[in-house]
């Protein structure tokens, strides 16, 4: 295990989110398996348990699902968001009321098992370029809704976020120089607005279009579909006049090439569109 990567999210945006998980799940009836078989007074403790190694992230959500359905549910964590585990850990002990245990359950191995999946992945991401300076960023390609979860589960695995949301930067991309007419003239455009506080990166798929967006002076530059070689040659065109950033469809197959050409940043989708959940399961402790 390692200590703690991150700081939990406020739980002031974890609410909203388990509420309306819990809310979808319990439909128009409520939990009528749960309200079948079990007494209303029946008493039970159950254990989350990691059935995977791997990284946890998700604690708080888990959490909050059991408390959101009954407060007087006690909730006893064994980890804390960014710890690595061993298949066989356990990660809760979580007694109360049997029926509301049962109601909660999936909701909060939804959450843990999502988030731990995505904190996994980047960690093995992470792990495989560490020989090389490149940092590991996700991007805008999360589960609406979820993204600020998302991005708080690649943090948890040693990665960074890219933008938050459209208002966090300037990034100008192939649909906005198509229709401003040119690279340098949506650069202006941007300089133009941002001020001082606004970072501008611009993106381009060819060494020609680098050269003009270095010309125009950016400070950095997101290098789309590009070669290893091709890579490797817009990195020494910006060295000491920006830095880079690889994107487009880089997978954990394929992201060491990237690191080796010697980019800053390497961003991925991947991260949050379509790593695989991790197994984590609920228990019964008689």
């Amino acid at each position: 295990m390692k200590n703690q990567l991150e700081p939990a999210l406020d739980q002031v945006l974890l609410k909203p989110l388990v509420r309306a998980a819990l809310t979808e799940d319990l439909g128009r009836r409520g939990d009528v398996t749960s309200q079948a078989t079990i007494p209303a007074d029946k008493q039970a403790q159950l254990q989350i348990k990691a059935r995977q190694a791997g990284v946890i992230c998700g604690m708080d959500l888990a959490r909050l699902a059991f408390a959101l359905i009954d407060e007087q549910i006690e909730f006893v964590a064994k980890i804390q968001d960014g710890m690595s585990v061993e298949a066989g850990t356990i990660l809760a002990i979580v007694s109360g009321n049997a029926r509301h245990l049962l109601t909660a359950e999936r909701t909060a191995l939804n959450f843990l098992t999502h988030l731990s999946g995505i904190a996994t992945a980047t960690q093995q991401i992470v792990a495989s370029v560490a020989d090389y300076p490149a940092q590991i960023t996700c991007t805008r390609k999360t589960i609406p809704g979820l993204r600020t979860i998302q991005k708080y589960a690649v943090r948890c695995g040693g990665g960074r976020n890219h933008r938050l949301g459209l208002d966090d930067a300037i990034l100008i991309k192939d649909n906005h120089i198509a229709i401003a007419g040119d690279i340098q003239s949506a650069i202006k455009q941007a300089q133009d607005l941002a001020g001082h506080l606004i970072p501008i990166e611009v993106e381009v798929d060819t060494l020609e279009q680098l050269a003009l967006a270095l010309e125009a002076g950016v400070s950095l530059v997101l290098l789309d579909n590009m070669s290893p070689d091709t890579l490797s040659q817009a990195v020494a065109m910006c060295k000491g006049r920006a830095k880079t950033e690889a994107s487009g469809g880089i997978t954990p197959e394929t992201v060491r090439a990237a690191a080796q050409t010697g980019v800053d940043f390497i961003a991925m989708g991947y991260l949050t569109h379509s790593t695989t959940a991790l197994d984590i399961g609920l228990d019964f402790s008689a």
